[in-house]
């Protein structure tokens, strides 16, 4: 009786579609994660802002004017707020600028992300502005300046 092996392995041009498969996937899932980790970054500098957002609004809200500087609205110097990926958090008037750092990546170091405070009539509008920073790293509602910032990262009062 003879005995019929039958061989049990993947022929070269299945292993080429596979790899081919392999390469295309890589080809979209490489942009797509990196992009995803610049915004990651810009959602720090967001963050670490909106402490800084709340004191610029108390200090507008009771003293009616806006301040000048992280020490006339209660904050820590910039360079005190920081974060992993943020340099400094800054007051200028209305706006507070994010400033973010050497550990950013070349997308966002030394590149600012700016928030311009809004009276309303007693309710307090966020803007922003993405200075020097692509848009696709931004949020959505900061690709466009004439926008207004979304529940998501602003505090209205």
């Amino acid at each position: 009786m003879q005995q019929q092996h039958k061989q049990q392995a993947f022929t070269l041009v299945e292993i080429m579609i596979v790899v081919a498969i392999i390469g295309i996937l890589s080809v979209i899932a490489i942009p797509a994660y990196s992009d995803f980790t610049v915004r990651s970054k810009v959602s720090e500098g967001l963050s670490l802002a909106s402490g800084a957002k709340t004191s610029v609004m108390e200090y507008y809200m009771t003293q009616g004017k806006w301040p000048v500087n992280n020490t006339v609205a209660g904050l820590p110097k910039a360079e005190k707020i920081q974060g992993d990926f943020v340099r400094s958090v800054s007051i200028h008037d209305n706006r507070v600028i994010v400033t973010f750092g050497d550990g950013a990546g070349e997308d966002l170091t030394g590149r600012e992300l700016s928030m311009a405070a809004d009276d309303k009539g007693g309710s307090i509008m966020w803007t922003c502005k993405g200075n020097d920073i692509e848009n696709k790293y931004l949020p959505p509602n900061c690709r466009d300046t004439k926008q207004q910032l979304n529940s998501d990262i602003t505090s209205v009062f």
